[in-house]
């Protein structure tokens, strides 16, 4: 999530922004838009994130900027990445540019948070979202043959949920919540990208014939039993007395920057125990339960609110 724009005697002259993964650096598109070439020469370029050092799966950015005489480079955040971190900077200043760092760096490290996450934490971003009545509860109690879900949100907010869904890598439910709501956690009502789905079974109890493990999208079962394939099914086997941090670990060797965490209780209460959240996106539903579930609490001041009809949308980060 990196965009450049390079400006000479008060006007833009290029614009670029790194469209896929592999694909050419937002500096070398921004350099690309301008008209003539020559007129780098003596402009300024902006960009969000330090300009790469290293040979990647592109040549180094850094030396790109060099090569076209800008006179000024600034920096809205540098790049935690082990072959960067600096790196880019300390050769700017070497061939002479002048180079500013730390202009809007909140805003550069909210837009690349899913990035930054993963470098600095080794982890994936980890998103937990809930639905809750208002009087604050998840669920109501439910006998052993009720199945099914039992809505809270509109169908409106529901179609807002599958858009999100379609912007992370992976969704993932417990044990509880696959069994009794039996979700498809797909992206169904929109046009988009089903993540990839993934269930906590500890001992791969869960029937066969449950949505999740369907073909709409791959999906990865954490157990204690043996690993194994099955069509786009794959059972993971890993130690359950570190769950969530060796559950993790997993995700980010498999290139997983972006997890939604759907619940339910148990599971949404054990990342919230270990501070193991970054954001959190509470649904208030109107409608009252009066028993139940009891919905997570978050000892963190609400950061955005807005209705949606008459469901309330509650953001937190966890900084």
């Amino acid at each position: 999530m990196v965009g450049a724009v390079i400006v000479k005697n008060g006007a833009i002259i290029g614009e670029g922004y790194h469209r896929n993964y592999g694909e050419p650096h937002a500096e070398v598109n921004a350099v690309n838009a301008v008209a003539i070439p020559a007129d780098c020469e003596g402009a300024t370029i902006y960009v969000s994130l330090e300009p790469c050092s290293h040979f990647g799966k592109t040549p180094p950015c850094s030396d790109l900027l060099i090569e076209n005489k800008f006179s000024h480079v600034v920096i809205a955040n540098t790049d935690p990445f082990s072959e960067v971190n600096g790196k880019g900077i300390e050769k700017l200043k070497a061939a002479g540019i002048n180079v500013t760092t730390g202009i809007l760096a909140h805003e550069g490290a909210h837009l690349n948070r899913y990035f930054l996450t993963s470098v600095t934490k080794n982890r994936p971003y980890i998103l937990l979202k809930w639905a809750e009545s208002k009087d604050g509860f998840l669920d109501v109690l439910r006998k052993e043959d009720e199945k099914g879900p039992n809505w809270i949100s509109s169908p409106r907010s529901r179609k807002v949920v599958h858009q999100l869904r379609s912007k992370y890598d992976a969704i993932l439910v417990g044990t509880n919540t696959a069994r009794i709501d039996n979700p498809s956690l797909t992206v169904r009502d929109i046009e988009g990208v089903n993540p990839i789905r993934i269930v906590i079974d500890r001992n791969a109890s869960l029937p066969s014939n449950l949505r999740i493990f369907d073909d709409e999208a791959p999906t990865l079962i954490f157990t204690e039993t043996d690993s194994k394939i099955e069509g786009s099914n794959e059972w993971i086997s890993i130690s359950f007395n570190q769950l969530i941090p060796e559950l993790l670990q997993v995700l980010h060797h498999r290139k997983i920057q972006r997890l939604m965490v759907e619940g339910g209780k148990e599971t949404l209460a054990q990342f919230i125990s270990l501070n193991m959240w970054d954001e959190a996106l509470k649904i208030q539903g109107d409608v009252y339960l009066q028993n139940g579930l009891l919905s997570p609490k978050l000892e963190r001041p609400i950061s955005d609110k807005f209705m949606l009809n008459n469901d309330v949308f509650s953001t937190y980060f966890n900084t």
